[in-house]
């Protein structure tokens, strides 16, 4: 397994796969994250989506960890495919690290941890979206090489109420 490194204010960061043994790391992030997007607290929801992420192998998550064993962030990928470059691509779907240890480089490394593990497994892109508002991830986004698309809408359909 890799392991990426960092220092977060002189103290060494890691990023590594998570795995369902991380569970109860993960999930606090988790929720955390969907509150940044007006998603109401619900630990249990956000434990349970996860669980069942782990259990059937639908995403691939990296988790930041502080010398201390403090969870500090996370990025979660999920697999999918392009008919157009009939290739393996990647959905960047989540990105979150704690208020405390943002601007430390953490977000930086678990996009490379994502853009190798992309790499390692034949991938030829990462695919994310972003609300419009959301600069400070688009600085970083835009830092660490991505590219904004402009060439293409994106739709979607509710399916539920």
């Amino acid at each position: 397994m890799t392991i990426w490194r960092c220092r977060l204010r002189k103290r060494p960061v890691s990023v590594r796969q998570a795995t369902i043994v991380d569970l109860d790391l993960v999930a606090p992030l988790f929720d955390d994250y969907r509150q940044f997007y007006r998603k109401p607290a619900d630990l249990a929801l956000a434990r349970q989506f996860l669980l069942e992420r782990f259990q059937h192998d639908e995403s691939i998550i990296f988790l930041a960890i502080g010398e201390n064993g403090a969870a500090l962030g996370f990025v979660q990928l999920f697999p999918s495919f392009s008919s157009g470059a009939a290739a393996r691509i990647l959905i960047l779907n989540d990105l979150f690290v704690v208020p405390d240890a943002r601007r430390a480089g953490i977000g930086a490394l678990l996009l490379r941890a994502a853009a190798d593990y992309g790499r390692a497994v034949g991938a030829v892109r990462l695919t994310l979206s972003t609300e419009v508002t959301n600069t400070s991830a688009q600085a970083l986004y835009e830092a660490e090489g991505w590219k904004l698309q402009t060439d293409f809408y994106v739709y979607n359909l509710a399916l539920t109420i």
